[in-house]
């Protein structure tokens, strides 16, 4: 791992398989890639790896360097980057190196990387800036950057940023705001409910939250680097995304030569059940090495 963090992972499925890399997003530790979708890929001839980010779930935090996020984001707002930058420890390519230097440690050369929302726009720095480590890229539910695409409706937006309680009882009633941004027609609050229970039980740290945005405030534009990319790119999408707007995706595929876009119908920004085989078909046929 990069500056010597450490990172938490699990793995599914044989080791001599093809490797999958899953990324996850904003402030979601790996449990987010649920265990069944993780078998069901497994299942399907891969080696699935997933790991938590720093600075969420049990890998490294970075206590030392308390970030406040209005002054953050108000410091992003007036334009002054190198001051938002020295609020904060770590980039997006720091994000993106964790998830290459775990690799290393299993000793992986090349990977396929699957990233979801953030996760996406990780993955897609480690195939910028690696491209001789990933063998494929498939970016889901994310964007480049660019503030004119991706954007967020106002509720998905303070959905995502408005505190949440600290008691596990406050926590778990509030996820029910994710309905917000959740797949329409497959909503589910029981499996949104369990999963906050989980995570909070896991590992309930808020804090790492405003550093991980952060660094994606100021990833700035990927444009330039993914018109230049040359890795066989997949970019999946929910046509019902209100947290990051399908224009996310459509830009991603329309800037990376030769990049396959699945738009796909009923889903928002989320991984519901009812579409697992549509997501697992498209990931084992994009990963199919010829």
């Amino acid at each position: 791992m990069s500056d010597g963090v450490s990172i938490a992972y699990e793995t599914f499925g044989e080791p001599g398989d093809p490797p999958v890399l899953l990324v996850m997003g904003f402030g979601a530790q790996l449990i987010a890639w649920h265990d069944d979708f993780c078998s069901m890929l497994a299942g399907r001839g891969r080696y699935v790896i997933r790991y938590d980010n720093r600075d969420c779930g049990l890998s490294s935090r970075f206590d030392d360097h308390p970030v406040d996020v209005g002054r953050l984001i108000a410091t992003v707002s007036r334009g002054d980057i190198p001051a938002a930058r020295a609020m904060l420890p770590y980039s997006l390519q720091d994000m993106a190196d964790d998830g290459l230097g775990l690799l290393a440690a299993l000793g992986i050369e090349q990977a396929h990387v699957v990233g979801s929302s953030l996760g996406g726009m990780i993955a897609q720095v480690m195939a910028i800036s690696h491209p001789d480590r990933v063998l494929t890229l498939t970016s889901m539910m994310s964007s480049t950057g660019e503030p004119a695409y991706g954007r967020s409706t106002p509720a998905a937006q303070q959905a995502l940023f408005d505190p949440r309680p600290s008691d596990r009882e406050g926590y778990i009633a509030t996820s029910e705001r994710e309905l917000t941004w959740s797949s329409r027609r497959y909503a589910n609050l029981g499996a949104i409910r369990k999963l906050a229970a989980q995570s909070y039980d896991r590992a309930y740290y808020p804090a790492g939250a405003g550093r991980q945005l952060g660094a994606m405030l100021l990833a700035g534009s990927r444009a330039d680097a993914l018109r230049a990319l040359n890795v066989p790119t997949l970019v999946i999408h929910g046509l019902d995304d209100t947290l990051i707007d399908p224009s996310g995706g459509r830009r991603t595929a329309e800037l990376v030569p030769g990049a396959e876009l699945l738009l796909i119908a009923d889903m928002g920004h989320d991984r519901p059940r009812e579409l697992w085989d549509d997501l697992c078909d498209a990931i084992e046929a994009h990963t199919q090495l010829p």
